[in-house]
């Protein structure tokens, strides 16, 4: 039993996937992040921000929570608020899933959408949040991609379960980046159980993290339709991530797991969790060819699949973004 509804946020399941294992050739697991009350990883990040302001004194009682997002940090963001009685304003790009701004709306949000744009267009969704928050009386600004209240809940959380629910026996963790927090704060933590634990970023086609941990520029490559990950610029959460190598991976490799893992093993998941996926088979096969034996891998199943109906599984749309449609939903047609 939970004392409230808060606490649970966290302690989610960690699961072994079987096709990717038997892909990868060594053991892969993946933590149920779909799990949280707000159905995605970012349930962390946003009790670990509020509870932060609270405790400097910025967040008080009445007050408002603004927040830029692709949708996951807002619903948790908005969840956490409405338990604690705040608030909340989301802005959004209007390029994001309708189911997301159909649950913001829900939740009793404000919800605020801006045409997608670079991060140094003064009109992108952060920049316009942050203004929000500077004109609207007793707000704060979550500012989950500079906050390290964010790599907290990880180093925290979810490092902290990963070692207990793998007995301590892990060598490598792999995720994509979105804010950086999970992936430098889950690195962060293993690596304070043991040193010898790899971290990998997973990349999408379309941002510019690969390119400057290989090579130390950051250059984007081709593009991606998944929500809430690639960045451009070195986050406040990713200063200090231990990254010690990389793979990009496409959105058809991403595309190719949903599937499998729908199909196969019951897990409707979404382009983000795939695209982990890829990257975990990735890095198991790499530690193999290291030398190590019988590796363990973790990543992590962000978010529900059931957030994207309306995009990825929907075969009109995949068609028109040029991807392949699931098989399923083309016998439907």
């Amino acid at each position: 039993m939970r004392d409230n509804t808060l606490d649970l946020i966290g302690n989610t399941p960690l699961v072994r996937l079987a096709g990717p294992s038997e892909e990868a050739g060594c053991d892969i697991f993946g933590k149920c992040e779909f799990t949280n009350p707000g159905a995605s990883v970012k349930d962390r990040a946003a009790l670990y921000i509020v509870r932060d302001a609270e405790a400097r004194g910025e967040l008080k009682p009445g007050g408002t929570i603004v927040e830029g997002t692709a949708g996951n940090t807002g619903i948790g963001v908005s969840l956490v608020a409405n338990a604690l009685g705040y608030r909340t304003i989301i802005v959004m790009p209007d390029n994001q899933s309708k189911e997301k701004m159909d649950t913001l709306r829900a939740l009793g949000a404000q919800l605020v959408t801006v045409p997608p744009t670079k991060f140094a267009d003064p009109n992108h969704f952060v920049h316009t949040s942050r203004r929000l928050a500077e004109e609207t009386d007793g707000a704060i600004w979550a500012n989950q991609f500079d906050n390290t209240a964010n790599r907290k809940a990880h180093i925290d959380g979810t490092a902290k379960e990963l070692w207990a629910q793998m007995d301590g026996r892990i060598d490598g963790f792999t995720c994509a980046a979105g804010t950086g927090g999970t992936i430098a704060g889950v690195g962060m933590g293993l690596k304070e159980f043991d040193e010898n634990v790899l971290i990998a970023l997973t990349d999408p086609h379309g941002a510019a993290l690969y390119s400057y941990y290989a090579h130390g520029e950051l250059e984007a490559e081709g593009s991606s339709v998944a929500e809430g990950i690639g960045q451009g610029r070195i986050t406040g959460n990713l200063e200090g991530a231990p990254i010690d190598t990389q793979f990009r991976i496409s959105d058809e490799e991403g595309l190719h797991w949903v599937a499998r893992l729908l199909r196969e093993e019951g897990l409707c998941l979404g382009l983000s969790s795939g695209i982990n996926v890829a990257g975990a088979v990735a890095l198991g096969r790499l530690l193999k060819e290291q030398g190590r034996e019988s590796p363990r891998v973790a990543t992590i199943l962000c978010d529900t699949g059931f957030r994207y109906l309306s995009t990825l599984y929907d075969p009109a749309w995949l068609e028109e973004k040029g991807l392949p449609v699931f098989d399923w939903l083309q016998a439907d047609r």
